[in-house]
């Protein structure tokens, strides 16, 4: 992971005249002014801004704009976060297991017993959401099946779904109750079963 050295060093008094509170920095970033200091005041709030001067803006293309440059900063978080790595299993492969929060144990668990019965069955879990890790999409391309358990009505499977247009498989639980390892195990095989 880069770690990046930012110097803060907020505009002062007397740089007023020269001041632009949404103007940006090759990082997409702006600079902040103290709150309080005199001549550098502007509006925050949940209105569109005009981009560079922060004043209050009704204008369609400046909101296309404005919108364009906040998920442009979202995607360049991306540059900054790990990449992703199998935490068990091959790099290539049948089967990548692809979870994310605290399906890690019986996720992890049921893979282990998986490939000791001898399945070609790998475990990916995810500590980033928005953004992905950069190299998410490489590496789900190495496997010819894509299992996501999630105990929810499927959020995670939409996404990946969505971004790398592959047909990955959702395993959904929603009763509040974790999945256990022989249950996540059969609905993994029989979610491979009504695949092949």
């Amino acid at each position: 992971m880069k770690t990046v050295n930012v110097k803060f060093e907020p505009p002062r008094n007397g740089e007023a005249e020269k001041y632009l509170p949404y103007l940006r920095d090759d990082r997409l970033v702006r600079s902040w002014a103290i709150p309080g200091t005199e001549g550098l005041e502007h509006r925050v709030g949940g209105l569109e801004k005009e981009e560079n001067t922060g004043n209050v803006s009704y204008d369609p293309e400046n909101h296309q704009r404005m919108t364009e440059l906040r998920q442009a900063k979202i995607d360049k978080i991306a540059e900054f976060i790990p990449l992703q790595t199998i935490d068990s299993g091959n790099e290539k492969g049948d089967v990548l297991v692809l979870g994310w929060g605290s399906t890690y144990g019986s996720i992890r668990t049921a893979v282990r017993e998986l490939r000791d019965e001898g399945m070609d069955i790998s475990h990916a879990h995810l500590k980033y959401l928005n953004p992905f890790p950069k190299n998410l999409g490489e590496l789900i391309g190495n496997f010819k099946h894509i299992l996501v358990p999630e105990l929810n009505n499927g959020q995670l499977v939409r996404l990946i779904r969505d971004k790398y247009f592959i047909p990955a498989t959702g395993i959904n639980k929603i009763t509040g109750r974790p999945f256990f390892v022989d249950e996540l195990k059969k609905k993994m095989k029989d979610a491979l079963a009504s695949n092949f």
